[in-house]
């Protein structure tokens, strides 16, 4: 015959709680690395990199950098053209010109080495 198991009705809460303690630590860590492993040229991405827990889910990136997926992933080449005016210019560029075919960016993961990074208890 099989008996009934009751359940501390707090130990759901108390379980939720440890999950999250140990969610927010691990975020700390992979945050660290990423901040670490991130290219710096501004300090603008590095400096935007955040660490959350938000229920059961860990968040590690940045929240306002726009540019942070390509300097993880690359850029494939690519065309420039103006957005709002007929040509693009720089200093230090001879004239102006109607479009730049870009050659694209390497990756330089910092995020995906943080994350997959070893990690002892």
């Amino acid at each position: 015959m099989a008996r009934a198991m009751r359940m501390d009705p707090s130990a759901r809460g108390h379980l939720d709680a440890a999950v999250s303690e140990w969610l927010g630590d691990l975020g700390n860590r992979i945050l660290t690395d990423a901040r670490r492993l991130a290219p710096v040229d501004t300090s603008r991405l590095r400096d935007s990199l955040r660490a959350e827990v938000s229920g059961k889910v860990l968040r590690v990136g940045s929240l306002d950098c726009n540019y942070a997926l390509y300097v993880e992933m690359g850029t494939g080449p690519h065309v420039i053209t103006p957005r709002n005016k007929k040509a693009l210019y720089w200093p230090g560029a001879r004239h102006p010109v109607a479009k730049v075919n870009h050659p694209g960016t390497p990756a330089q993961p910092y995020l995906r080495p943080a994350l997959l990074q070893r990690r002892t208890p």
